[in-house]
């Protein structure tokens, strides 16, 4: 009969790595807490590096300016690009840099909602590092997660990373308008997605157009103000 036995230090790893995510969870579930106490509606986004992320995000302040009171957190590695284009559209934006890190935890948003105005705010969107593994573990304490793809990521983008779109409520498939050029069948995307969680909202969107950021906002059910 085979042993098998971890390495030094292993076993130990992998304690830390549960610790480090029961931690996050506790910060996320205080971070809900505070938004709720304040009425705040978070949304977190998540999606590739260019799947179209930011310009969603300024769609959605451009068409919701008026309407809410809003805010963002940017996540990124280091710039600041990101957050200056948000800010742009009309929202108050805290930039979140995360160094080396591949995602936002709930810790980093915990500082980044002490520097708000959270009694003059309605609803935060809060676009994470773009990755579409990491920050699927790490809550944030947000009321919804959009997930965007987008067509120039290819017909099997989906089906390769399913366990990120678990905890998402909609998923958003970006950049329409190339599906053709790319070879990609929008109708099978959306088929993949729902044979993941039936229970997704799918919405396809051209986010440099504004294209499908109606469609996004009913999908989000707002709270109405």
């Amino acid at each position: 009969m085979k042993t098998v036995k971890p390495a030094e230090g292993e076993t130990f790893d992998i304690e830390l790595e549960e610790d480090l995510l029961r931690q996050n969870q506790e910060l996320a579930r205080k971070n809900h807490e505070l938004l709720e106490k304040y009425n705040v509606h978070a949304v977190d986004i998540l999606g590739s590096i260019g799947s179209g992320k930011t310009t969603i995000v300024q769609q959605l302040v451009k068409n919701l300016n008026g309407i809410y009171r809003m805010a963002a957190v940017a996540g990124d590695l280091t710039t600041t690009i990101d957050a200056n284009r948000i800010q742009k559209k009309g929202a108050s934006v805290i930039q979140a840099n995360t160094g080396k890190e591949c995602h936002l935890d709930a810790n980093l948003v915990k500082k980044a909602l002490a520097e708000l105005d959270l009694e003059k705010l309605d609803l935060l969107f809060i676009e994470n590092v773009g990755n579409l593994i990491c920050p699927g573990e790490f809550p944030l304490g947000a009321h919804q997660r959009i997930v965007v793809v987008s067509t120039t990521e290819g017909p099997y983008m989906i089906v390769k990373h399913p366990y990120i779109l678990m905890d998402a409520s909609i998923i958003v498939i970006n950049k329409i308008d190339l599906a053709e050029a790319m070879d990609v069948d929008l109708n099978q995307l959306k088929k993949d997605a729902l044979n993941i969680k039936p229970e997704l909202k799918v919405v396809f969107t051209n986010g440099r157009t504004g294209e499908g950021i109606k469609e996004l906002i009913e999908a989000l059910n707002l709270p109405r103000r």
